[in-house]
């Protein structure tokens, strides 16, 4: 007992003590050095061996939930990078992971829908500012994104301007301020191919959107597919057969159903109607699971969770009924890190 009263007292000695020396601002300046390096020597675990990796820097549609980004995938082939969509929050992942935006070859969107293309000014400024870029920021995506890169020109031309005349050529080149955009046309669907990396656009079905894009990438004899959002289409299959991981957006309808339910309840006519619409434009985990199945994929991984889980009750009512379809899958979170090695049949499950 004595000596557990010593212990107690002697915590209660340490805490006043640290509290009293917090308070000192020569400790305070010593602290936040010791913060600001630890900033500065992060790393990720993006692979430095020779593989084709995605990491999830979103993985969640429009329906809020903590801790999710809306959609947005790294994918590093080898040291080429590309971002496809980049969602309202996914840019500040990218910042913590401390990732190089002056690797980032160029950004694929699958539409041009709110949360596939909302943090795209954001992913720009750190591509420009202090990215070492000697082009502008290129982007791919479907029939309408050079109208909206334009927009984005023009409502950011005067902070280009702002901080072009603050930091100088050297930090900010007015020259490669903006972007380069290119409309995929799928009549010559490869928009990549160095020998090495290969990337296909193909169509998927999100009507009224038209089109909407999924891309496939190849390298060395590892594959990969991302979907983005669509209805269960026959093309995901085509171009999904026997790809190593085929990351499938995922909507849980027997959910919306309820939400709908919820809202038409408490008389939010416009939010059931919403809930109503989306049902008619995604696909369901089951029918994901079976697209995967019939694709012969080897790993099928959920992303553009709709609603995405907030715990682990959720999470069981989310992916019910997948389990009896198909036995290698998984729910994507951001941070969800996926490394395909080159020369190898390995899929590694990490996190960044």
């Amino acid at each position: 007992m004595k000596i557990a009263i010593r212990i107690a007292i002697a915590s209660i000695i340490l805490a006043i003590a640290s509290f009293v020396l917090i308070q000192v601002p020569s400790i305070q300046d010593r602290m936040m050095v010791s913060v600001v390096s630890s900033m500065a020597n992060a790393t990720n675990n993006l692979p430095k061996e020779d593989a084709l990796s995605v990491a999830v820097c979103g993985s969640r549609s429009p329906i809020p939930s903590p801790g999710r980004a809306e959609t947005c995938m790294i994918v590093q082939a080898g040291e080429e990078m590309f971002v496809v969509d980049i969602g309202d929050g996914s840019n500040a992942n990218l910042r913590n992971w401390r990732i190089d935006y002056g690797a980032i070859k160029a950004v694929l969107l699958t539409h041009l829908h709110s949360d596939h293309i909302a943090d795209l000014p954001n992913l720009h400024q750190g591509a420009w500012i202090l990215g070492g870029r000697t082009d502008k920021l290129k982007v791919f995506g479907p029939y309408g994104v050079a109208s909206v890169t334009q927009g984005l020109e023009i409502a950011y031309g005067l902070d280009y301007g702002f901080r072009h005349e603050h930091h100088g050529d050297g930090i900010a080149p007015r020259e490669y301020a903006g972007f380069d955009a290119h409309t995929i046309d799928l009549n010559n669907p490869v928009i990549h191919d160095d020998g090495e990396l290969k990337i296909t656009a193909f169509k998927v079905i999100h009507e009224p959107i038209e089109p909407s894009l999924g891309y496939r990438f190849e390298y060395k004899g590892r594959s990969l597919v991302i979907t983005g959002d669509t209805s269960y289409a026959q093309s995901v299959i085509d171009n999904s057969m026997d790809v190593d991981v085929l990351f499938h957006e995922a909507q849980a309808n027997h959910m919306v159903d309820v939400m709908q339910n919820v809202a038409n309840e408490n008389g939010a006519e416009l939010m059931a109607k919403v809930m109503s619409d989306i049902k008619t434009y995604h696909t369901t985990l089951i029918e994901a699971a079976e697209i995967a199945n019939k694709a012969n994929v080897k790993k099928l991984v959920f992303y553009h969770l709709t609603p995405a889980p907030r715990n682990y009750l959720t999470e069981l009512i989310f992916v019910r009924g997948v389990d009896e379809i198909r036995e290698d899958w998984m729910l994507a979170e951001d941070g969800s890190l996926i490394i395909l090695p080159v020369g190898s049949d390995k899929i590694i499950l990490t996190n960044m």
